[in-house]
C-alpha cells in the first residue's frame, strides 16, 4: 500500500523518520516522495544516501517522486539537464525507479505553454530513460480546462512520446475535473497510466477528504490494472483533513483496505 508523503508533508519537514514510521504502523510499505533540495541532493534535510539507510532499516521503499520542474520551462535547456541529472542522482541513491513531473504554475496554464512543455518532457524523458529510470507526467484538473484549441491533457498524451513520457492518473482530479472517467482516458491509451493517485472528494466542497467519506466511488470507477499498466499506487490526501493529516491517512488506508485494496 503506497501513500504520497505530500500528504503529511509538515510532518515529514518535522520528524521523518517518525513519521515513516507511524505510517508503517498503518500498513504503508511504499511511498511516493515530496521535498527534494537538488542544490544538496537531499529529501526533507536528509543525504539522500542516508535517506536510503533510514528506509531501508524500516523495510520501506520510494518509488517515484514528485520534484519540481515547472520552473524551467523558461530556462535553458542546460539548466533543466542539470536539475535532471540532480534528481537522476536523487532517485538512484533511492533506487526510486520513477521521477514525476507534478505541476505547472498558474500563469503557465495556457495551450502555449502544454506545446512547449510537450518537448521538455520528452527531452527529459530521453534523459531519465538513458539513465535507466522512468519519467512519469502527473495531471492535476487545469490540464482538463476547455481553451479554443481543446486541453492541455490531450496536447501532452498527443505530442509526447509514450516510450519516454509516462502517465500518473490522479483519479480525484479526473472525477474533478474532466468530462471522461479514468478509464476513458486509459482506454485512449492503454499501458502508459503506470501510477495511480486515488484520494476521494467531498459531497459538498468537492474538495479532498478522507477515502469512504466522499462523492468518487472507486468499486464504480476503478480502472483495470492491468489495462493501465499500473506499477505502483499511492493514496493521497492534500488537505482538508477532518482531524488531522496522519488521522486522514490511517483513516483512508484501512477504507482501502477493507474496500477497494481487493480490486489492485
Amino acid at each position: 500500500m503506497g501513500y504520497q508523503l505530500f500528504s503529511v508533508n509538515q510532518e515529514m519537514n518535522d520528524d521523518p523518520i517518525n513519521t515513516l514510521k507511524a505510517l508503517k504502523a498503518m500498513g504503508y510499505q511504499d511511498f511516493e516522495i515530496y521535498g527534494f533540495d537538488d542544490k544538496k541532493v537531499t529529501y526533507y534535510g536528509i543525504d539522500a544516501n542516508e535517506f536510503k539507510k533510514q528506509l531501508d532499516d524500516l523495510e520501506l521503499s520510494v518509488t517515484s517522486g514528485h520534484y519540481g520542474f515547472a520552473s524551467y520551462l523558461s530556462q535553458s535547456e542546460d539548466e533543466l539537464k542539470r536539475f535532471v541529472d540532480q534528481c537522476i542522482k536523487g532517485a538512484k541513491a533511492l533506487k526510486s525507479p520513477y521521477i514525476t513531473w507534478p505541476w505547472i504554475a498558474p500563469e503557465q496554464r495556457n495551450m502555449e505553454t502544454f506545446k512547449l512543455m510537450t518537448g521538455k518532457l520528452n527531452l527529459i524523458g530521453e534523459q531519465i530513460k538513458a539513465a535507466g529510470l522512468g519519467f512519469a507526467y502527473h495531471n492535476h484538473g487545469f490540464e482538463f480546462d476547455e481553451h479554443d484549441e481543446g486541453i492541455g491533457y490531450d496536447v501532452i498524451m498527443q505530442e509526447t512520446d509514450p516510450d519516454l513520457v509516462k502517465l500518473q492518473i490522479d483519479m480525484y482530479w479526473v472525477m474533478h475535473s474532466s468530462k471522461l472517467t479514468p478509464k476513458e482516458w486509459i482506454a485512449k491509451q492503454p499501458g502508459r497510466f503506470v501510477m495511480w493517485h486515488i484520494k476521494d472528494m467531498d459531497k459538498v466542497t468537492r474538495d479532498y477528504t478522507e477515502l469512504g467519506n466522499g462523492s468518487i466511488n472507486y468499486e464504480e470507477i476503478m480502472p483495470d490494472p492491468a489495462e493501465s499498466g499500473l506499477e505502483y499506487y499511492y493514496l493521497e490526501q492534500g488537505g482538508n483533513y477532518a482531524h488531522s493529516p496522519m488521522k486522514s491517512a490511517e483513516d483512508s488506508g484501512v477504507f482501502f483496505k477493507a474496500n477497494l485494496q481487493k480490486y489492485l
